[in-house]
């Protein structure tokens, strides 16, 4: 039987029993699962060596745990409602039977474009049924997928195909966001010619538009899956094999391509999705993330999936065709669980109440917070205005590298505070280190959010460079993996992240390397060099400022403002667009040349007076020339 927490009493002696023989505790859980072949060992390797396995010589394939074992029993349940771009386009429900065929048909159009067990194939496209179909054909017929998120740029979507040396593209003619068109189409073409390792694309029809077309490597979707066959063998997994890689942004300015095995990431998403959301047999679940991000992969494609759960994929923004969308949909689908990002509340929070008020809300249970720390006050407003009072609120700390859910009230459960992710999962055992690489006891201190054993659905490397992976997250503090956040243990022993200490900023939920927006702006002919930090955002909860020295002089800065964003949305994306660029005859630098950020970002989030000490810095009076300037 599957581990479901149904108390807090029960919590705390689960959490202890995880404690006392940790292994025992994951091969209970994986044993959960249909496996071809039981593992031989629950888990190899350590962090000081870097060489994690679990479940080792566990043979799997995951779509038959997400799927093929629900036929017999829900095959008829509702498995996704699809609600377009816009509320009046067509709709769509798929119950399970129907995503199983669905996914055996495309399996079967993979293979016979020669897409064989370990390749990689990359999806870029809208946030659609097809997204998640292509996904899990991948993994049924042992191929890598990596999707990328469809606001990418042709040059960040070309980097991602080169790193994985992606056999196969899947996009679509084009997308609607809101009221914007998207040529996904005109950017994979433009991103293919620098991308030579891709032998086909498949295209899937939303926009009806015109588009280039290459005869003989361009082919419609709608055609291949037409005479596709529904049955297919899914192919046999080693646990250890990947199911997919994601990239993320690192202190460095090239993405990182995290990788995922099938046994570990399957038997840990499922854990966490049923214990922190709790939910039930007739729940419908709406997590309003994107499938390019990790959100989307383990909390509406494979953690649901696995439960059984009807959930919703919503191709839509917040605020199209106005700031009632959510809740509108909410109400639609009587939505019991609902899982979105500081941001996105923030935003609602800027409009009028009728937005809310005038939406039938009283379906809603949970409600849950990801991708970034939640402010007191948005907790409050979500609290208040959406749950009424009446829902359990979780917020859920995580990582795309961690894979699934670690630190987070459990719904019902838990005792909440505002902004505090509260406590671990059982199986997870969060530290705080010192600066010295020594573990902080007892609460109310501050320090680095460390994690001290592995867990199932660690990342297990950065693709096609193990060295990165080490030195980015098992080098700081040997024998613990660095989380790169800073975080709180407050006196009952809760957890409250306080934010990134490397070179990481968290826009919005998304994770972006400082050196790749600054290396995006430094393509600019006119630009001699950038810093980037972050700061106090009101909305997006961190901004981008960018302070850069430019040769010689600006004359029309509207102008000069303009090319640099132009160039950061055509190199990277319009999501690491600066939101303040201010130009300085300097850098605070110290005498071996290493940018001084702690002083940038006292500037940027208007702490003047906190600066420190500046007298070690090469040219001290760069600092007061800062500090008098303008942002543009």
């Amino acid at each position: 039987m599957w581990l479901n927490i149904k108390s807090f009493d029960n919590y705390q002696e689960t959490f202890n029993q995880s404690e006392q023989d940790r292994l025992s505790f994951w091969d209970h859980e994986a044993g959960t699962f249909y496996w071809r072949k039981r593992w031989d060992q629950v888990q190899t390797g350590s962090f000081e060596e870097g060489n994690i396995k679990w479940f080792v010589g566990g043979k799997l394939n995951i779509t038959q745990n997400a799927l093929d074992r629900h036929l017999n029993t829900i095959g008829n349940k509702t498995a996704f409602i699809f609600e377009p771009n816009h509320p009046d386009s067509f709709r769509r429900t798929i119950t399970y039977k129907q995503l199983h065929e669905d996914v055996c048909r495309f399996s079967n159009v993979l293979e016979s474009k020669g897409i064989t067990k370990g390749d990689r194939v990359c999806i870029y496209m809208a946030m659609t049924p097809e997204l998640i179909i292509a996904a899990l054909a991948c993994a049924r017929i042992g191929a890598v997928h990596s999707i990328v998120f469809a606001g990418f740029s042709a040059q960040s979507l070309s980097e991602r195909i080169n790193d994985c040396q992606a056999k196969m593209l899947i996009t679509n003619d084009g997308l609607r966001r809101g009221d914007k068109h998207v040529p996904l189409k005109d950017i994979s073409d433009e991103a293919l010619q620098t991308s030579p390792s891709v032998e086909n694309v498949i295209v899937c029809q939303r926009t009806n538009r015109d588009i280039h077309w290459e005869e003989g490597r361009d082919f419609w979707w709608h055609n291949l899956i037409r005479n596709a066959s529904r049955h297919h063998e899914a192919v046999e997994m080693d646990a250890e094999d990947p199911l997919f890689i994601l990239y993320t942004s690192g202190s460095t300015g090239k993405p990182k391509g995290v990788v995922h095995t099938c046994g570990g990431y399957m038997v840990y998403t499922s854990y966490s999705f049923r214990n922190v959301f709790q939910v039930g047999a007739d729940d419908v679940y709406w997590c309003t993330a994107d499938a390019g991000w990790i959100t989307g992969h383990s909390y509406i494609i494979y953690g649901p999936l696995f439960t059984g759960t009807t959930g919703i994929i919503f191709e839509g923004t917040p605020t199209y065709p106005d700031a009632g969308r959510f809740w509108e949909v909410v109400e639609k689908y009587k939505v019991t669980h609902f899982y979105t990002a500081p941001t996105a509340i923030r935003a609602l929070m800027s409009f009028d109440m009728d937005y809310v008020t005038k939406y039938d809300l009283s379906s809603l249970k949970v409600l849950g917070s990801v991708g970034e720390p939640i402010n007191e006050e948005a907790w409050n407003w979500y609290h208040k205005h959406i749950g009424k009072e009446r829902c359990d609120i979780v917020d859920t700390w995580w990582q795309t590298e961690t894979g699934g859910i670690l630190i987070s009230p459990l719904a019902g459960i838990t005792p909440t505070k505002p902004g505090f992710a509260t406590l671990p999962l059982p199986g997870i055992f969060p530290v705080l280190m010192d600066e010295n690489g020594h573990e902080i006891q007892g609460n109310g201190v501050e320090g680095n959010l460390c994690i001290k054993y592995p867990w199932p659905s660690i990342a297990r490397t950065v693709y096609g460079d193990h060295e990165r992976y080490l030195q980015t997250y098992l080098s700081a503090y040997k024998g613990y993996y660095f989380t790169g956040d800073g975080c709180r243990r407050d006196e009952d022993g809760y957890y409250r992240i306080t934010g990134r200490v490397d070179d990481v900023l968290n826009v919005s939920g998304h994770r972006l390397g400082t050196a790749e927006i600054e290396n995006a702006l430094d393509e600019h002919p006119k630009v001699v060099e950038t810093a980037i930090v972050g700061y106090p955002h009101d909305i997006k909860g961190q901004g981008v400022y960018a302070f850069m020295i430019c040769d010689g002089e600006v004359g029309d800065k509207a102008a000069f403002k303009k090319e640099l964003l132009d160039l950061v949305t055509k190199i990277i994306g319009p999501i690491a667009k600066p939101d303040k660029i201010q130009i300085v005859p300097g850098l605070p630098k110290t005498r071996s040349g290493k940018i001084m950020r702690r002083i940038l970002r006292k500037v940027a989030s208007n702490e003047v007076d906190q600066l420190g000490d500046t007298s070690t810095l090469l040219d001290p009076s760069v600092v007061d020339a800062i500090v008098s300037g303008e942002a543009l």
